[in-house]
């Protein structure tokens, strides 16, 4: 009973204790929160409204009264620096740095947003510079090389773009993509200056990086095609069916030449029929009509072109089978046939594009690597009819 007693008496005590923690963290807080310059909380207001000239001024009151908040000191710089006021950023962070307090990550942190405001003010040897200093950083290590990786693709510096994105290289991402791309971009320099053996080399290397690479089967048929060897090249060009077979529409035309070349066009039609039978989403209708116009007639092509735009309704096929009838019209159904080609291309022009599977960029030329987010092998292969 007296044990029972004292936890009673007890009681009361313990939750007065915690009353009074719970007051003194409260008055804690309210004393912190009322140090907060009041141009803090204005400066984040307006960057909520996306209105960064008042954040600007506003942070950099607080700045002024604060020179030793690093962290106020790195936004505002951001801030500058998305403002495209990269001076101020730059003068800035020059400042930030000459603080006798910094330790070596702080440091580190401001020499890499320095870094950041030099290369946006087009200063890219000076940001390469310092970005170089800090790939031993524990802490700036890894962004630093992300950014060089950024400046040496800018620059088409793919060797050193090759060597960083190797030091890059991690469970979490491999590189594998990237680096096989920065072999094709040198294989491809190689071929335009016909040096077909540093050609052949990166195109290897490209492979060694990624097996499945289609840029470099690609690559390697145009180098076989240079150098007479037909044969070669369209067995280089087949291997794509079972790298992505999406990519088969843009070495089409490509195999073709190469039967023709050997002098087997039928083979060459057989084959690209062979592949719009299996893969119906690839763009041969338009190709597949005039190689067998050519070679096979114009009923045979309009067989071929019927056949195509059934397995895979598009505006460039149905415009194809308009015109392959046109001849069979009246005068005047031949006039309304053109009213209806010609709107049908307008629109075919318009809405056939290339789209980036990332970032959604759109365009009718196709890119190995997005010019809009800077994505390698993003691009569809294929233009789709989209708004």
């Amino acid at each position: 009973m007296d044990l029972d007693l004292w936890w009673l008496l007890l009681f009361p005590a313990f939750f007065g204790l915690g009353w009074l923690a719970a007051r003194v963290d409260l008055r804690a807080v309210l004393k912190q929160a009322k140090e907060v310059p009041a141009a803090f909380y204005k400066g984040l207001d307006a960057l909520v409204d996306d209105r960064t000239d008042v954040a600007s001024r506003s942070l950099a009151e607080v700045a002024r009264a604060h020179p030793d908040a690093l962290d106020v000191q790195l936004s505002l710089g951001k801030l500058y620096r998305r403002r495209g006021e990269n001076d101020r950023a730059i003068r800035l962070h020059q400042q930030t740095l000459e603080q006798p307090d910094l330790t070596a990550e702080q440091k580190a942190q401001v020499r890499f947003e320095l870094s950041q405001d030099f290369h946006k003010a087009g200063l890219v040897d000076r940001a390469e510079e310092i970005l170089l200093t800090l790939q031993k950083s524990h802490s700036m290590g890894k962004p630093a090389r992300e950014q060089l990786l950024s400046i040496y693709q800018q620059d088409r510096d793919w060797e050193k773009a090759i060597s960083t994105a190797r030091e890059l290289r991690s469970d979490a991402h491999s590189f594998q993509h990237e680096v096989a791309q920065f072999f094709c971009e040198l294989a491809q320099a190689s071929l335009y200056q016909s040096d077909y053996d540093k050609a052949r080399h990166y195109v290897a290397e490209a492979f060694a990086a990624n097996r499945k690479c289609v840029r470099a089967s690609i690559l390697l048929g145009d180098i076989e095609v240079a150098e007479g060897r037909q044969e070669a090249a369209i067995a280089a060009w087949q291997a794509i069916e079972k790298q992505n077979y999406e990519y088969l529409a843009m070495v089409a035309e490509r195999l073709f030449d190469a039967y023709e070349a050997l002098g087997k066009p039928h083979e060459g039609i057989a084959l690209l029929r062979g592949y719009q039978r299996t893969f119906s989403q690839l763009e041969l209708t338009d190709l597949l009509y005039q190689k067998v116009a050519t070679y096979e007639g114009e009923a045979k092509a309009l067989e071929a072109a019927r056949e195509a735009v059934h397995a895979r309704p598009n505006l460039l096929g149905v415009y194809r089978l308009i015109e392959a009838q046109m001849d069979e019209l009246s005068p005047e159904g031949r006039m309304d046939a053109e009213v209806a080609r010609a709107l049908v291309m307008k629109h075919a022009q318009k809405l056939n594009v290339h789209r980036c599977k990332r970032c959604n960029f759109r365009s009718r030329a196709f890119f190995w690597h997005c010019p809009a987010c800077g994505e390698w092998e993003s691009f569809t292969p294929n233009r789709s009819e989209t708004h």
